[in-house]
């Protein structure tokens, strides 16, 4: 409950969730575990033509794992990174129509706190990298400092 924002809900909030993958089944987006990393606030809400535009600042530690035009789980839908400012640890995703169709985003303003989830696979490789950099340069003669 401390990680998510299930806190926030009462009785007949709405949820996104969609069904569990199946083997075999084909897959036609994004992987998602359903493992909350933080809340994240709305801090901007932008509609624009043909789409609506929603930033959220992200925790410092899990920035590391985010990239303009990579995927991040929102509430539990997957959405790609359309701006990243790592200075102001912010992203926005662009919602359009069909996704505002099919989740609860129609609902969501400024000051909401979202349940963030990142890709494991790259959470895997950063943490991966960044714990064997220091030992790489060592061996290479290369300074770290």
């Amino acid at each position: 409950m401390a990680t998510t924002n299930l806190g926030d809900l009462r009785p007949g909030s709405l949820v996104n969730v969609e069904r569990s993958l199946r083997v075999g089944d084909e897959v036609g987006g994004h992987l998602l575990s359903g493992h909350v990393a933080a809340t994240v606030p709305v801090v901007e809400d932008r509609t624009e033509p043909g789409y609506r535009r929603l930033t959220v600042r992200i925790p410092a530690a899990w920035m590391r794992y985010l990239s303009l035009k990579g995927f991040v789980a929102l509430n539990g839908a997957s959405l790609t990174v359309a701006e990243l400012d790592r200075e102001a640890s912010t992203i926005a995703v662009s919602l359009i129509p069909e996704t505002l169709a099919r989740t609860t985003f129609e609902n969501t303003h400024v000051g909401d706190r979202l349940n963030l989830e990142v890709d494991p696979q790259t959470q895997a490789v950063v943490d991966t990298v960044r714990s064997m950099l220091p030992d790489l340069l060592d061996s290479t003669g290369a300074s770290s400092t």
